[in-house]
Formats: C-alpha cells, structure tokens, sequence
C-alpha cells in the first residue's frame, strides 16, 4: 500500500513522487532518563507541527522531504530548524522557520568562530615552541588571522604566558616519555634473538639462547655450516634464523609453538628447519667428535693424570641415559625399560679424553641393554691401539676385550667376595675415582647446556627413515657433544 504524506493538503505519495518519507520519532526508553525526555520532547514538537485534526495512529503517519527546510530532519540537533517538519503545513507558519533558521545560522557561525580561536592557539603554540628550540624571539609578532573572535579579552601577552607554561609541560612529559621509549627499547632488544647484531656484544645473550661461549663462536660455527644451507627468495627465515631456531630448541628444549610464535612463522615451517639444520649440524661438525692422536694427549695431559698415571690413560668412558616416551609395542617397551632408572630410556656409551673433550659418542640402545653389551658391540674398540689405558666403572667387565687389542682397562676395585678392600686397592680405587669424576662432570655439562637431552624423547625421534643412516635422537647427541666441545673444558690443567 502506497505512503501518503500527513501534513494537510499534500497529497504527496510514495511510488508516484520521487520523495522521501520519514516516520514520527519514537520515544526511547532504553537509554536514560534525559534520552527519554528529549525524545519525548521531539515527538511532541512532530505531532504540534503536524496539527491534524483527524489523527491516526501515529506510528503509521509520515512526513515527506517537502517539509524540511534542507529536504530531511536533523532529529538530534535540536538548534537545527530542520528536527520538526517546518514549512507547507498547510497553515499559516512562514515566519517561524525563518526565525529558525536565522538563529541556526547564528550559532553555526559562533561555532566556526570558537573553532578558529582554538586553531590560532595552536598555532600560536607551535610558534613559541619552534622559537625556543632555535633560539629565536619568543615575543614576536602573533599570527594574523581573520577568524580569531574580536570578543576575546584575553590579551596576548597572557596568550603568550599561558603557550609557554604549555610548552614546559609537554616537554617535560616528552622527557618523560623519551626516557620510557628507551627503557622499552633496551628489553625488546634483550627480547629479540633473531639477528647476528641481536647477540654482537652480548656472550652473557649468547650463553643463555645457544649455549655456546661468545659471539665469535657463534659466527665461526653460522660461517662453517651456511654454505650448506639452502635459503629459498619466498623463505620467511634466513641462514642466521635457522640456526638460533636449532641452537635454541637444543639449547632450552623451546617447543614447537613457542618458536612459532618468536619468529613468526607457522609450526610446520619451525620443525622442518630443525630437523634440515641438524643433519647439516651432524655432517659438518663430525671432525669435532675425534679420537686425539697419543702425541696429542701426552702433550696436553691435565696434571691430576699425570699424578696418579702418568701419560698412559687415554679415555674415560661411561653410559648415560635419556628418557623417552613409553613405546607402543610390547617388544620395544621391553628393551628400552632400564631398571636403574624406571623409566624408558636410550642408552648412550661416551669416551672423554683427559683434557675433557668428547672423544667418541655410540649409537642409541635400548636401556636394558649391559654396559659390557653396549660397549662390546659399538666401534669403540676400533679406536683402542697397544697400550692405551681406559678408565671404567664396575659394570664395566671388558678387561677381555681390552686385552684383544693390547690395551689396559683400570675400575675400582670390588668388594665381591671380601670384608674389606687391601691398603692398595683402596688407593687404587681412591685414585681412579678422583679422575673418573670427569667423565660425570662432562655429561653434566653436556645436559645442562642442552636441555633436550634432559627432557622425555618423543619416539618419533627413535624411527631411522629410509633416507638417514640413523634416527633423529643420535644426530641430537653428537650434535650436542660437538658443540660441548667448542666450549672450555671443565677439567683444568693445573
């Protein structure tokens, strides 16, 4: 059905006059007490200027644009000649809508001239400001302009006054904020691990996010490995952002997610970085894992060898531990339980020189497996020449297979059998314990530098791929023991 306006004789329609109807205002209700009564106020104001005496129900009346001085209401400006229907009413009402609308203009014009004032101010304040920066006269002449309010009775040597206690302050709060803009800047860069000039003057930075000695370190090993490593125009990383990522995730075991979310990129892109740079790590850092030649080691034997044996002994070895999530399979479950620690586990035999550098690393086992099993049945016997000198724990029983090729194997002695050990066997073992010590104190290090040693494995680490020679967890344990090896021995000379 067609809209008919309702002021009396127009016979404006919708469909046929290309006009603009407009409802009645409601009253709000909803919005607090001086919302309602303004709008109840407006509507009033609607049903006066219409003036119909044969009201319908007012919320199905309208009232076309003819009616509005600027062709539509302004409801919210109640100044505006325009927030009730105005002219052709169908009575006598010329007058007031010009009285109307001469005091809109009068207001809108004051409005303009407050306005101005407010800008000359500012204006005038910048002008002060750039005069003391650069030395000039503060008390120059003001700007003209023809806009400022000639009602004002503010002189300007007050406007001046007050522009320049102004400007005191809002220097002092730039002061203020300087000074918290470069504290914020000093922890972001302390925050920030992304770029070589992120750790350059900084080892303590350095220790803590890769656990290698100093910056010289780092960009001695990023120099050896980078010619390896690819780097695609659309790769969100670069060479340096690939190796903190693995230094990083070696280093403080950071999961996937966290490493996300530092570097910007998605969870798929981090892993697949780690996993690419450590086997370029595992082939490039495989000259840091050697068995020194015996000139070596006679050359540079710390004292308390020399002490209690001279410069026969050659290696220290021991086992370690890492933990691992429980496998699936009964079988594997079985050979991984170790009973010394209770736990899943992957084996690891380790030979430390006396310098305290790591000389050799096995491959992973099962954690039931024996030491004697382990170290009969890894190559560590391939590095042993005639009279070589190992030192061992008790569980060690490979003085057989020593013997095979023409080296010696020294442990403590064994109370299995006896009350009591001899005079010579306790300073034998008193000996031997007071060197041995080192070996423990390596593969400490080792797992407090990196921390994923000492986490739970997952066991998708344990699964050699048919292109890898080995599974993911051994490229993490040579990796690590190489990169203890460019950090100071922990066994003095002296």
């Amino acid at each position: 059905m067609p809209t008919t306006c309702a002021i009396v004789n127009c016979h404006k329609r919708s469909g046929r006059d290309q006009k603009n109807f407009y409802r009645i205002p409601k009253v709000i209700c909803h919005q607090g007490e001086d919302t309602q009564r303004k709008s109840e106020r407006r509507r009033r104001l609607w049903l006066a200027a219409i003036n119909r005496s044969d009201m319908k129900t007012c919320d199905q009346l309208r009232v076309c644009s003819d009616h509005f001085l600027s062709g539509k209401p302004h409801l919210y400006d109640e100044t505006n000649p325009d927030c009730v229907p105005s002219i052709n009413l169908g009575y006598d009402s010329v007058k007031l809508p010009e009285v109307s609308a001469v005091r809109h203009e009068r207001l809108q014009k004051k409005k303009e001239s407050i306005k101005a004032t407010e800008a000359a101010m500012s204006l005038l304040e910048l002008n002060a400001s750039f005069a003391i920066d650069t030395g000039a006269d503060v008390c120059g002449p003001l700007p003209e302009t023809d806009c400022v309010d000639t009602n004002t009775e503010i002189s300007d040597t007050e406007k001046l006054k007050f522009a320049n206690i102004e400007i005191l302050e809002l220097k002092d709060e730039n002061g203020k904020l300087r000074e918290q803009n470069e504290c914020l800047k000093n922890i972001v860069h302390k925050m920030k691990a992304n770029m070589p000039e992120d750790f350059e003057n900084d080892n303590d930075k350095v220790k803590y996010y890769t656990g290698l000695p100093s910056f010289l370190t780092l960009m001695s090993l990023f120099n050896l490995i980078s010619p390896e490593m690819s780097e695609n125009k659309n790769s969100s990383l670069n060479r340096f952002q690939k190796l903190i990522i693995t230094l990083m995730r070696l280093r403080l075991n950071l999961p996937i997610t966290d490493l996300s979310y530092r570097f910007g990129v998605s969870r798929a892109t981090v892993s697949k970085t780690f996993l690419e740079t450590l086997n370029m790590m595992y082939r490039s850092l495989q000259f840091l894992v050697r068995w020194p030649d015996r000139d070596e080691l006679h050359e540079a034997m710390p004292m308390v060898f020399r002490k209690y044996f001279g410069r026969g002994i050659t290696c220290i070895i021991d086992c370690f531990e890492i933990f691992i999530d429980r496998p699936s399979n009964m079988t594997a479950r079985a050979q991984t339980w170790s009973n010394y620690k209770h736990h899943n586990t992957a084996k690891y035999l380790i030979g430390i020189t006396p310098q305290g550098t790591v000389s050799f690393i096995s491959e992973g086992w099962g954690g039931r497996v024996s030491d004697k099993h382990l170290t009969a049945n890894s190559k560590f016997f391939d590095n042993l020449i005639n009279g070589d000198v190992i030192l061992a724990d008790r569980g060690f029983e490979i003085q057989d297979l020593v013997a095979l090729v023409g080296a010696e194997v020294k442990y403590p002695a064994f109370m299995r059998g006896k009350q009591q050990l001899s005079a010579t066997e306790v300073e034998s073992t008193r000996k031997i314990a007071n060197v041995r010590i080192h070996v423990e104190r390596v593969i400490g290090t080792v797992r407090q530098k990196f921390m994923i040693l000492g986490a739970t494995c997952p066991i998708d680490y344990l699964i050699t791929k048919s292109t890898d020679d080995c599974p993911i967890l051994d490229k993490i344990v040579f990796v690590c023991c190489a990169l203890t090896n460019l950090c100071p021995s922990v066994v003095p000379f002296d």
